[in-house]
């Protein structure tokens, strides 16, 4: 490739400024060096000692306070667009798709601003703003995330070890063009976060030489950590907190959005020697993993309205087991744990891998930080999910070493090209009633289109095959892309060595799993017609139908007796849930008798990912279960709003009488309980309890939301109160004001449980 192919002529290309800024962000010119500006902030640093924990203060006030920095959007705020993109020549000239994202890549790495704050114990930063909108800074193409890159085999090799890899597989030739593209590509890409890492060490040694007493020696601890890696394998704790971060964060700043993963599993063997050979102390392990975290806040602006500020996929994964089966279970879990508890930052939602032999110390701790608020952290059954795994078909070995995909969804970490196939599974049910949300048809030429349902087994018959149509079509899909994407494909297994991309076949794994969505309200659907009109036959099927296409008009008396005489999914009725396991059965049925097809492997799911509001709802007419057209329904397995009327226990066992043995992909379930039903002692039991009997049901995953609706509604009427309000949403966390009403509705209808209840 063309050193020089894609950069206009008057960029200033190897020549730009470094510049210093204060505290408000006023940018000041300051001097020259090697490529791309670097902005810092002035601020007392170094590794901090950490004040011990009285008055909620493990941390140090200087570590606080760049916290609250981050959090308040200032660093955020300071993200701009790329002043570069690829010159015109360099497109015509018709290089491939891999050409021309490596060279965006190489302009991203000798370009972008760097930012370097005093007092910060990590090298690297995400500035440019294309990155935050899922895209690719200065080239024309989207970006990749719903993944959880190979972050440990990349720790253990450095960048050199793959670099090797590539070289080894280009010289061994049987590439096609096709392969020999992409690894070329590469190349160019580990060649550009290698310049990426040489920027941060000439600026750091600037900034050693410029500064001194304190600030210079911060400077001089994080440039020690920085030197060797990621190029090479870390060798201490502070080196692989470092090189994480710099692999994270590079796939990051190309506007990558890949999970962590199992950071304890990784992190933890380096503390652990580094403890014991006296090189670093446990305060100072927990300072460091702050600012891992506190980085992890870089994009937040505290402006605009969506589905969440910290949606950006970037989850981690606690405990569990290693591959031989041997807990994982250290004091990087731990020191996660303090940080999170004291900083609550929830731009990294964390999920802890439980079973049934977790020590109560450990339920205890995540209890302690979930009644906070904020739903930062979840929970994940691996005695149910490894031999869920196993079944489908992986190594026993791999199974034991699952994460996610950015939110929950389960998959083996660097070996996965993960994607989900949403559809509503109510809109099947109510188009074989003859309903629409927006009926274009008049009633009386529908006439007799029901009489093909006599009972309700014909009735359900329709919708099975509506489903099992639907069902098909996903699983004939092919989801094989030309998209360029060589910088994620190297940190992922099968690409370097089959020559073929991330979406294109290279990795180990390459899954598209079907996600069913609004299955309880199917089932509570199914289960008012049955009684109503096939077993009481107070109604007919057609006058029923009639009804809901009116949305109900006229007979506000029947909807309020539905709603409150059925017990519905989440209720531990055995009625209901013998409907909802039908449904489940059927649906899973047909996903799980089609392993795979078109080399894509088709794990069945249950989600919904807040699809159950605009998504869903324009399609949607009023349901049977008393609910009027427009309402917000079920999210991903868990109750219709207001229909779970016997507390969580009752709702756990509701959603664990399915048989999740048959769903590899996952699902989950959300829980909102009231902060007044777990205060105390009694109450973190209360709430460590709930996890085991979860555990001991079967269920897959949890997420659980401390907070009151009532706080929530004067949180949305007055946002300036409550600007770090954090809320679970799916399978992420966000600030409660940057949330649209839409969404912010959603979360509040969702049923406030008391324990008790």
């Amino acid at each position: 490739m063309p050193s020089r192919g894609g950069i206009r002529k008057g960029d200033g290309a190897g020549i730009a400024r470094i510049w210093y800024c204060d505290t408000r962000i006023r940018m000041t010119e300051a001097t020259n060096i090697t490529a791309g500006p670097v902005t810092t902030q002035l601020s007392a640093g170094g590794f901090g000692v950490a004040t011990p924990f009285r008055g909620g203060h493990r941390l140090s006030a200087a570590t606080r306070d760049l916290a609250a920095r981050y959090l308040s959007g200032e660093i955020g705020r300071s993200v701009r667009p790329a002043a570069f993109a690829l010159a015109p020549e360099f497109l015509a000239s018709s290089p491939t798709p891999n050409r021309h994202y490596a060279e965006a890549v190489r302009l991203i790495a000798t370009l972008a601003p760097l930012r370097i704050l005093p007092g910060e114990l990590l090298a690297g930063a995400a500035t440019l703003k294309e990155a935050t909108e899922h895209r690719t800074p200065a080239a024309p193409f989207g970006s990749l995330s719903h993944s959880t890159l190979g972050f440990e085999r990349a720790l253990q090799v450095g960048y050199r070890g793959i670099r090797a890899e590539v070289e080894e597989r280009l010289r061994r030739g049987g590439l096609d063009e096709k392969g020999a593209d992409l690894l070329l590509a590469m190349q160019v890409c580990l060649a550009a976060a290698a310049a990426w890492h040489a920027r941060h060490v000439a600026a750091l040694e600037l900034l050693v030489g410029e500064t001194r007493g304190e600030e210079s020696r911060g400077y001089a601890g994080v440039l020690t950590a920085l030197r060797r890696v990621p190029e090479s394998p870390p060798e201490t704790f502070r080196e692989a907190v470092q090189a994480l971060w710099m692999l994270w964060d590079f796939q990051r700043l190309c506007g990558n959005w890949s999970g962590i993963g199992r950071i304890d599993r990784m992190l933890g063997p380096y503390l652990r020697r580094d403890l014991a050979a006296g090189r670093v102390s446990l305060d100072e392990a927990r300072e460091l993993l702050a600012h891992f975290w506190i980085k992890g806040c870089e994009w937040i602006t505290a402006e605009g309205r969506g589905s969440g500020d910290a949606q950006f996929y970037q989850n981690i994964v606690l405990a569990g087991v290693d591959e031989a089966g041997t807990p994982v279970l250290n004091e990087v879990t731990d020191l996660v744990l303090d940080v999170v508890e004291e900083l609550h930052i929830s731009d990294f939602p964390i999920a802890v891998r439980l079973c049934a032999a977790t020590p109560e110390r450990l339920l205890h701790r995540i209890a302690a930080i979930q009644r906070l608020g904020g739903g930062i952290i979840a929970v994940y059954n691996d005695d149910r999910i490894i031999p869920n795994l196993v079944r489908f078909g992986y190594p026993l070995e791999e199974a034991r070493n699952y994460a996610n995909d950015g939110c929950w969804e389960i998959l083996i970490p660097g070996k996965t090209a993960f994607g989900y196939q949403p559809f509503d599974t109510l809109l099947l049910l109510q188009e074989a009633l003859g309903l629409t949300a927006n009926e274009a048809t008049p009633r009386q030429e529908k006439a007799g289109h029901l009489d093909r349902f006599p009972d309700f087994e014909s009735l359900y018959a329709d919708f099975h095959a509506r489903l099992a149509t639907e069902v098909n079509r996903l699983l004939d899909e092919v989801p094989y892309s030309q998209h360029p994407c060589p910088l994620f494909s190297l940190l992922v297994d099968g690409c370097i060595e089959r020559g073929r991309s991330y979406l294109d076949g290279g990795p180990r794994y390459t899954v598209r799993s079907p996600h069913a969505g609004g299955l309880p309200d199917t089932a509570n659907s199914l289960l008012v017609i049955r009684r109503l009109v096939y077993e009481e036959k107070s109604l007919s099927l057609d006058g029923f139908v009639e009804i809901l296409g009116s949305d109900w008009v006229g007979q506000e008396a029947l909807r309020q007796r539905v709603r409150a005489t059925f017990d519905f999914y989440g209720n531990d009725s055995g009625e209901a849930d013998a409907m909802l396991q039908r449904v489940f059965n059927d649906f899973t049925g047909l996903v799980g008798a089609v392993r795979e097809r078109h080399g894509v492997l088709r794990p069945a799911g249950i989600s919904t990912f807040g699809r159950e509001g605009s998504a869903f709802l324009p399609h949607r007419a009023a349901a049977a279960s008393g609910q009027k057209k427009g309402a917000v329904l079920a999210p991903n397995f868990s109750p219709s709003p207001g229909t779970d009327r016997r507390g969580p226990t009752a709702v756990i066992r509701s959603h664990c009488s399915a048989d999740f043995s048959r769903l590899p992909c996952g699902t989950a379930l959300d829980l909102k309980i009231l902060p007044a039903s777990v205060t105390g002692e009694t109450g973190l039991r209360a709430l460590a309890g709930l996890m085991r009997t979860f555990v001991q049901l079967g269920g897959i995953f949890m997420q659980i939301d401390v907070v009151d609706s009532a706080l929530l509604r004067e949180a949305q009427d007055h946002p300036e109160k409550y600007p770090n309000l954090s809320v679970r949403i799916s399978g992420w966390s966000a600030r409660f004001a940057t949330l649209t009403k839409e969404w912010q509705d959603m979360v509040i209808t969702r049923t406030d449980q008391a324990f008790g209840g």
